[in-house]
């Protein structure tokens, strides 16, 4: 007998939409936040990775696709890609990433720095994507955060599905940034009672 779906069970449809929606009109982009502060602030007050186990949506997608309709390799993910220096090391660089994203967004912000109409995929390969951006009354450095915002979750997607592809559906989730980083609060949380 199968278990009673819950509205959770539906949040792939969310991380769906939003790849979509960021494809039509950048400034999408911005609901993505809510993949960074809603993990955080679970692991901060409930001391739990109750977003990566349950509201994951990216996760439940890929194993939607790798599960369901059977698009993974199905194999262990390689000793390596679960090693700390591996997970702690990719969320170093996805920090630096990020980091270069913000500065990005600050220098169009100061004026320093045209609006660049692009997406980033890999973190190297700019894609243009002028059709994104119809102008907006909101200042042009909000819709450079979302470029780059939606760069980050657009290579991250592409990350996880190469390799659900190669190994297990929710293999992304062993290296994922969020996850490291909700592990680490988990840790220190859990060690302060």
């Amino acid at each position: 007998m199968r278990a009673e779906k819950k509205w959770y069970d539906y949040l792939w449809i969310a991380s769906a939409a939003y790849l979509i929606l960021g494809f039509f009109n950048i400034m999408f982009a911005w609901l993505g936040l809510l993949c960074f502060f809603i993990p955080l602030l679970i692991s901060v007050f409930k001391g739990n990775k109750g977003y990566c186990n349950r509201y994951c949506g990216r996760g439940q997608l890929f194993s939607l696709l790798g599960g369901r309709f059977g698009l993974s390799g199905k194999r262990d993910i390689p000793g390596w890609m679960k090693s700390r220096w591996f997970r702690y090391g990719f969320l170093i660089f996805f920090f630096v990433m990020f980091f270069q994203m913000l500065w990005t967004t600050w220098l169009v912000f100061a004026g320093a720095s045209d609006l660049s109409q692009t997406v980033k995929l890999l973190w190297t390969v700019r894609l243009p994507w002028n059709w994104a951006y119809h102008g907006t009354l909101i200042h042009e450095g909000a819709a450079q955060f979302a470029f780059g915002f939606y760069s980050v979750m657009l290579t991250s997607t592409i990350l996880g599905l190469v390799t659900m592809v190669l190994f297990k559906p929710r293999s992304w989730c062993v290296y994922c940034p969020m996850g490291t980083m909700t592990q680490l609060i988990c840790r220190v949380k859990n060690k302060e009672k």
